[in-house]
């Protein structure tokens, strides 16, 4: 069967929160559903990745890892999708620079747990993300003091957007980033494979 990637028009904000999704979590989806009514976005896209650079253990087979995210976000404006892994990329600088070539005019947004702002600077060539799309920092159990005092946190301070102003994001020209609380769900894909909830 012939791959369809996923349609968006110019205009249109997009949403994207990547990761390994092994597995996906009620954590996932109650970050998407706020995300969506903080930030103002028509669409999110869940971008399934091959595998995370910065994790040494490789994660579950992709179809079931897709399988299991469309179940826990079955949402008419929720794509689950693996064209990371059709387009060939590893980073999420390399991604971005993709969709943007396919996708010209659409305002794409970035979204990351507050814990992964913790460790943004690991990520390879992470200013580029910075300046090619704003992100959105949603805050997670345990990371809300660590997240606004890292190093992309402090270098970035000029460009950071207020929470009450977090639904201009979409339309904020890079580098621009909102850092907004959300109430919590405490459970982890960690958490979840510690347990032998899910299969391999």
């Amino acid at each position: 069967m012939r791959y369809h990637f996923p349609v968006a028009r110019a205009g249109q904000r997009i949403g994207i929160l990547g990761g390994s999704f092994d597995p996906a979590h009620a954590g996932h989806s109650h970050i998407t559903r706020e995300a969506f009514k903080l930030f103002g976005l028509d669409r999110v896209w869940w971008l399934v990745s091959p595998g995370n650079p910065l994790k040494a253990d490789g994660p579950a087979p992709m179809p079931q890892r897709l399988a299991r995210a469309r179940q826990v976000m079955a949402h008419p404006r929720v794509t689950v999708t693996d064209i990371e892994q059709r387009l060939g990329t590893r980073h999420t600088a390399q991604t971005l620079a993709a969709l943007q070539g396919l996708y010209p005019g659409v305002r794409f947004v970035w979204l990351m747990g507050a814990d992964n702002l913790g460790q943004f600077d690991q990520w390879q060539n992470w200013h580029d993300i910075m300046a090619r799309v704003p992100v959105g920092v949603l805050a997670r159990p345990g990371q809300r003091i660590s997240a606004r005092v890292s190093r992309a946190a402090r270098i970035y301070r000029a460009a950071r957007l207020g929470a009450r102003a977090s639904h201009l994001l979409p339309g904020a020209a890079p580098p621009a980033w909102c850092f907004v609380n959300v109430p919590m769900v405490d459970v982890s894909s960690s958490m979840i494979r510690s347990r032998g909830d899910w299969r391999r």
